[in-house]
């Protein structure tokens, strides 16, 4: 598979891109050589590669979930510049 020039044009017009007709080339090769790279790639045999989302294996690191006692209403309002039955009371923001 290839890409001509006149496809890099229409993305490029698509994407508002102003190319100069040398940008226009240079995008058409580059663009040539990765769709090249890409098949090489595709002909790979990879029926036992087991499909991965990392190349490393990851585990994620948990702590154990334990039960605390958590704040009580009054020392969570505590510093709190105004509240109002028992809620923060804040600055109205729509009118």
């Amino acid at each position: 598979m290839t890409i001509t020039r006149n496809e890099v044009d229409h993305v490029a017009r698509l994407a508002r891109l102003e190319m100069t007709e040398e940008e226009m080339v240079q995008a058409t090769g580059e663009l040539n050589k990765i769709l090249q790279y890409i098949d090489k790639l595709n002909k790979l045999d990879t029926t036992d590669v087991l499909p991965t989302a990392h190349v490393l294996p990851l585990q994620n690191v948990l702590r154990e979930d334990k039960i605390q006692a958590c704040l009580t209403r009054q020392d969570a309002l505590a510093n709190a510049p105004e509240e109002e039955d028992g809620m923060f009371r804040v600055p109205r923001v729509i009118e």
